[in-house]
């Protein structure tokens, strides 16, 4: 790839090398622009003999194409390309969804010394819309080798990112205390119904039980039946782990204990286990308060009926120090 000067009227095809401004401040054409002939005509309409341009060499890929290449191989799910100016693509969500990406993977490629791309967090929360993901190459070019390699390890491994839609997502809400149920329901409805219309959704299922065994048991059962995209416990104590009230209860109906302990805090008791495929959350304290806790960070990803594993909870800790 190299620069050069030309005549304005030679220059049909070429890439602008930098921005052109009109008197005043105001963009006329963008860096990385290829040039036509009505570009051609404005520029000499605004009384420019030259332009600064650069030309690809053989071998060289223009930025626009390869950005555009990697977007249509870095995700899948409800997601969208929209091609932007200066060698960068945009991949937005077209449905509510929750943003799940490969690290890993994530950070091989922007090893690479000419594609960079930027994402939301792991388990992010995007509403139809919103960007999620940017494409970024290095200026006018890229060399075909290192996009082929890219491209190469995308198809190998891919994808980085999914936008798992949240399909009717449906939550159920067990409420419980050790002296009344209704006690729970009356403290922590208020933030439950703040926390859940974040992520477009609501309490469709909820039951209140004293905080005792058996009690605690038969409600979850009749909550399962209901096969809800989760099932969140608000209880008004502290458990110590598994072998507390709740945990004895999940037990008993039959749960998957998948992790107790979370990297996060607040929202360092998680306990998660599975019904099946129904995921059973228990978070002591995170339901008192409607600032960010570990219950806002896993939610989007059940309420997608994505089923997080204990690995993926312990991950968390790489920014789980939310205040």
């Amino acid at each position: 790839m190299k620069a050069l000067t030309v005549d304005v009227r030679e220059s049909t095809g070429r890439i602008l090398c930098c921005t052109i401004f009109r008197p005043g401040g105001k963009k006329l054409l963008a860096k990385g622009h290829i040039l036509s002939d009505e570009d051609v005509r404005l520029l000499e309409t605004e009384g420019m003999a030259e332009v600064w341009v650069t030309a690809l060499d053989e071998g060289e890929i223009g930025e626009d194409e390869a950005v555009m290449q990697v977007a249509t191989a870095i995700g899948c799910g409800s997601l969208e390309i929209r091609p932007a100016a200066g060698g960068r693509a945009n991949l937005v969500a077209t449905r509510d969804c929750c943003v799940l990406i490969d690290d890993e993977l994530l950070k091989q490629i922007n090893c690479t010394a000419s594609i960079v791309i930027a994402t939301l967090a792991n388990f992010s929360f995007a509403q139809a819309g919103q960007r999620v993901a940017t494409i970024k190459s290095t200026p006018f070019a890229v060399a075909a080798p290192e996009l082929e390699a890219v491209i190469s390890i995308l198809r190998e491994r891919g994808p980085i990112l999914q936008a798992r839609p949240l399909q009717d997502p449906q939550a159920a809400v067990l409420y419980s205390d050790p002296v009344a149920g209704d006690r729970a329901r009356q403290l922590f409805e208020n933030v439950m119904r703040q926390r859940l219309e974040r992520f477009g959704t609501s309490s469709n299922f909820v039951l209140s039980a004293l905080e005792e065994e058996s009690a605690v048991v038969r409600a979850l059962q009749h909550l399962v039946r209901a096969k809800p995209s989760v099932i969140l416990v608000a209880s008004t104590t502290a458990p110590a782990g598994p072998e507390d009230v709740i945990g004895r209860a999940m037990l008993r109906i039959g749960c998957h204990l998948e992790r107790f302990l979370a990297p996060v805090e607040p929202g360092s008791l998680l306990l998660m286990g599975y019904k099946d495929e129904i995921p059973i959350v228990s978070a002591p304290g995170c339901f008192r308060s409607a600032k960010t806790n570990v219950v806002d960070l896993i939610l989007p990803a059940l309420l997608a009926r994505y089923r997080i594993s204990g690995w993926e909870i312990a991950c968390l800790g790489h920014g789980g120090l939310l205040t």
